[in-house]
């Protein structure tokens, strides 16, 4: 029996195998068949695909994308959502500890991904705002998409409940929310050190505008 199994599992390998093969000696013979003019227009595409990314950085870094920047006031803040796709904005307090450790993190991905606007705003300069969005912990990070507040990122208990969670573990939130170009894998949050009393929170891809967060209170401030 055991015998029978591994034939053909061996048998699977080898159509496979063949498949696979079959597959590369077509794109080779596809690119053979390619004249100069051919391998010309798909130079020409690949450039102009180029220019186009690079035009498109070119616009996201003029609206103040690629650097993590603080907005001066309410009035501000529309101005600055209004004028980009996607924003994430750090709601803070001076006095807050754990809002410096955010400020780490943003900063960084602020460079990493230019395709997505970085602000940060004091909830003392921002009383109707701070309101009308429901903030009730801080730190907090709303995760703006066309102008509208799709996810927050509240206190760091999806980040692992630790103030020593990595870089990696904010980006991949932010991916959750699709707020930022994330190139890892959704399903699990990045593999960090486990510690005791260490725990993540998987968190699924949907709106959560107008959860309470009465659970979470100001306490976690140091």
């Amino acid at each position: 029996m055991a015998n029978q199994s591994m034939d053909i599992i061996t048998k699977v390998l080898e159509q496979s195998a063949k498949l696979v093969e079959e597959q590369v000696d077509a794109q080779l013979s596809k690119l053979n068949e390619m004249d100069e003019d051919d391998l010309e227009r798909l130079k020409e595409r690949r450039l102009e695909a180029l220019k186009k990314a690079q035009k498109q950085k070119q616009e996201w870094l003029s609206k103040g994308h690629g650097e993590y920047r603080e907005v001066p006031s309410e009035k501000d803040f529309f101005g600055e959502v209004k004028d980009s796709k996607n924003v994430v904005c750090h709601f803070y307090r001076n006095s807050t500890f754990r809002c410096k450790i955010l400020d780490k993190h943003l900063a960084i991905l602020a460079k990493k991904h230019v395709e997505t606007k970085f602000l940060k705003l004091n909830v003392e300069k921002a009383p109707f705002l701070t309101e009308r969005l429901r903030i009730k912990v801080i730190p907090t990070v709303a995760l703006l998409i066309d102008g509208k507040t799709k996810d927050y990122v509240v206190g760091f208990s999806d980040l692992g409940n630790t103030d020593e969670f990595p870089t990696e573990m904010l980006e991949w939130r932010l991916g959750c929310a699709d707020v930022i170009n994330y190139s890892g894998n959704l399903m699990e949050p990045p593999t960090m050190t486990q510690r005791s009393g260490t725990k993540f929170t998987k968190v699924e891809k949907k709106t959560i505008r107008g959860r309470g967060y009465d659970s979470d209170s100001d306490s976690g401030d140091d």
